[in-house]
């Protein structure tokens, strides 16, 4: 195997264990169809909320600390979404730097380019 097929096997254990803990009974977000499979984000929401308890099993925690890079991905798909939304509909960069807590304009442009650059790339994921 190599590195890819790893971190993707890695995955796929980490997913199929927090969803055996009871992650499965999460309901579905609004936006997504019933039989859509939990993003990683929400695996490693439950992950953080099981890792809360004294009896956290070790194994559960280390599966969400493995999918951290994916739902991390998915975070930057999401980012880059909105603020592309918010230009598109009118937004200054002042205006995005205000809702973003940023100090300039200049900064909110560097922030949509880097968000948008990892997510063409596919970083993260």
């Amino acid at each position: 195997m190599d590195k890819d097929q790893d971190l993707a096997a890695t995955g796929d254990l980490a997913r199929a264990r927090l969803l055996d803990v009871g992650a499965k009974d999460l309901p579905p977000r609004p936006w997504q169809h019933q039989s859509q499979p939990l993003a990683d984000l929400d695996l490693v929401r439950y992950a953080a909320w099981i890792a809360r308890m004294p009896d956290a099993e070790p194994g559960l925690v280390r599966a969400g600390i493995s999918l951290l890079e994916s739902a991390r991905a998915e975070l930057d798909q999401i980012e880059a979404a909105l603020l592309f939304a918010a230009r598109a509909a009118g937004m200054t960069y002042p205006e995005l730097a205000a809702a973003l807590g940023l100090r300039s304009a200049q900064a909110a442009q560097q922030r949509l380019s880097r968000v948008a650059s990892r997510v063409e790339s596919g970083a993260g994921a």
